[in-house]
């Protein structure tokens, strides 16, 4: 949708449009015929274009220091290292069972569904974050890396809290699976 907006493109699409409706004049006399092939220029020389064109342009380009200078090595932290890994396949794994032992054992234990609820919540939470640290890298972004982990963290909270009201005043999660399975 975005390259429709760009004015090159456009112009192209234009001149690709005026171009074929010249050479076609003579045969596009009829009424069916000529709006057809308006539609298929204009459809088809949208996509034709002479060079490559990146849809954002690239961030800031920032040197720091001299090119003999080594890279800088972040502080030792032991919360995102291997400890952070390791956290985070251990809630994926306790997962699995979290999610199959109320449906196969038939408790709707609401502790059970409790720590479900909040074990789903931390895995979406580190996962769209591992997203965010992938993607808006702090050293070209750090602005728009900030306020995205603002609103993950008010997502979060904010879905933390929608889970505890749907446990707390309504049947739970997994009952509520259970009944949209059933339905």
């Amino acid at each position: 949708m975005a390259s429709i907006i760009r004015p090159t493109l456009l112009r192209q699409t234009v001149l690709a449009a005026s171009t074929r409706q010249a050479a076609t004049a003579a045969f596009s006399r009829q009424p069916l015929i000529r709006p057809t092939i308006a539609k298929d220029v204009a459809r088809v020389a949208a996509f034709h274009a002479s060079s490559r064109r990146n849809l954002l342009p690239p961030g800031p380009q920032v040197i720091k220091g001299t090119v003999n200078d080594p890279a800088p090595v972040p502080q030792t932290n032991p919360v995102h290292g291997s400890y952070h890994w390791t956290f985070e396949r251990l809630v994926a794994a306790g997962l699995i069972p979290l999610t199959v032992a109320p449906f196969a054992g038939g408790s709707l234990n609401p502790g059970l569904d409790a720590i479900l609820c909040s074990l789903l919540l931390v895995h979406c939470h580190l996962g769209f974050q591992s997203v965010l640290i992938d993607y808006i890298p702090m050293s070209r972004f750090p602005k728009s890396r900030k306020a995205s982990m603002w609103i993950l963290n008010a997502a979060t909270v904010l879905v933390g809290v929608g889970l505890y009201e749907f446990e707390t005043n309504d049947v739970g999660l997994t009952e509520t699976i259970k009944r949209v399975w059933k339905a």
